[in-house]
């Protein structure tokens, strides 16, 4: 076949010295020439959606073709601004429109489609991911990585299944001064570590939100997917002319609360620091006291405690290293150190480099011609959604859990492992 695809492209290029792109169908999964652009397709176009859009179509290697979305109004907006940032950053591709659909089966199903980029819900992540995957795409996907611990490992089966490359949407990865931080403490800058604390919002709660009238432009059963029914909400969805966050990703049924939304990024960081990428904590002690958000420990077992707690930096998120030989606290452009020295040390050559990506979203781009794995691949992206889904059973059971990260089992705790999945509403389950 190697051969075949190699004398193909000889024979293409003899025949004609004019540009033209190798079909997809004769090169095959990984075989991208040049040439050839990543053809990709969306799935979720609301406010992370369009952002997301933002950044890959500045990036000339790259063309988004279509999009899907059960909320018409988003989709359409999510065309026109699309439209409006190819005239800006390429103007040389004279788009008119894109494939637009409802239902998300057509993107992956199809074939001038290379790769797929979800932005739904945390609830819709794991379908989305593993029926994308299972058609032969490449994914980028949205942080956390999944809504339950079972789920994550599911979404890591179907990568390595299918051979896919995948990223996931923990970008601090990709930012200097978190790279740098990270490498401070892997070289022992800061001596051993004792206490790491993660400062993030709070858990998630349950969805008591009162009914209200549903936008004809909504399928509401689509957007609930595997969820409960229940009456519509302008917060879990709001109308495509309020351009904010929506605050679905408070609620269990549907997202893991601040802790999971921010602690995918910030104990992203904190598994990155301490080499934890394919691990984790092994113990977890809640705070005593009723409906408490912050005061959780975890313990690795090297016997680094991590605590969900507020930290000194003008109660913005972020995280603190204690070690040995000084403190580190750092949260999205600012690092301070104790000593102050720490802060202004040049990582010698000889030293441990970490992965260095300075794009989030080329580095995918990179990722999918090389056939090799971006910074933030799936195992990593499950670990530290682990833990965020981790702590929010911890605190919904207010007692001591013991877990063990390589079965990804709670020990002796039948209870606490039913959590580490959830029920699926039909017809909406995970094959």
């Amino acid at each position: 076949m190697k051969r075949n695809r190699r004398r193909f492209i000889k024979q293409s290029l003899a025949i004609t010295s004019a540009f033209f792109i190798v079909p997809r169908h004769v090169l095959g999964k990984g075989f991208i020439a040049p040439s050839d652009k990543i053809h990709l397709g969306q799935i979720g176009t609301g406010v992370q959606g369009r952002i997301l859009m933002n950044y890959f179509s500045r990036q000339e290697q790259v063309k988004c073709i279509a999009a899907s979305d059960v909320e018409k109004n988003k989709l359409n907006l999510f065309e026109h601004e699309l439209i409006k940032s190819y005239k800006k950053n390429q103007p040389d591709w004279n788009v008119k429109g894109i494939k637009k659909s409802e239902n998300y089966k057509d993107l992956i199903n199809n074939p001038e489609i290379d790769a797929i980029v979800i932005a739904t819900p945390d609830h819709w992540h794991a379908k989305n991911c593993i029926d994308a995957l299972n058609s032969g795409k490449d994914v980028y996907c949205e942080k956390p990585l999944s809504h339950t611990i079972n789920e994550g490992r599911m979404i890591a089966k179907a990568v390595k299944k299918n051979k896919a490359v995948f990223q996931t949407g923990s970008m601090q990865r990709s930012d200097k001064l978190f790279r740098y931080a990270c490498e401070l403490i892997r070289n022992g800058y800061l001596g051993d570590i004792k206490k790491v604390t993660v400062y993030v919002g709070d858990p998630a709660i349950a969805c008591d939100l009162p009914a209200e009238i549903k936008p004809p432009s909504l399928n509401w059963d689509g957007w609930l997917g595997s969820a409960p029914i229940r009456p519509y909400n302008s917060i879990l969805s709001p109308p495509v002319e309020q351009r904010h966050y929506p605050r679905w990703r408070f609620y269990e049924e549907y997202g893991g609360g601040i802790i999971a939304d921010w602690g995918a990024h910030m104990f992203d960081i904190a598994q990155w620091a301490l080499g934890m990428d394919h691990s984790g904590p092994v113990f977890f002690l809640p705070p005593k006291g009723r409906n408490l958000k912050l005061g959780l420990k975890m313990f690795y077992s090297s016997g680094i405690e991590m605590c969900h707690d507020q930290i000194d930096m003008n109660d913005h998120y972020g995280l603190r290293f204690e070690g040995s030989e000084g403190v580190l606290k750092i949260r999205r452009g600012e690092l301070v150190t104790t000593p102050e020295n720490i802060s202004k040390i040049k990582i010698k050559s000889n030293e441990v480099k970490l992965y260095n990506s300075d794009n989030h979203y080329l580095d995918w781009i990179n990722s999918i011609k090389t056939r090799k794995q971006p910074i933030c691949d799936v195992e990593i992206g499950h670990r530290t959604a682990s833990i965020c889904q981790l702590s929010n059973i911890a605190y919904k059971f207010k007692r001591k859990l013991e877990w063990n990260p390589k079965k990804e089992k709670f020990v002796n705790d039948k209870e606490a492992n039913e959590f580490r999945t959830k029920k699926y509403r039909k017809p909406y389950t995970i094959l």
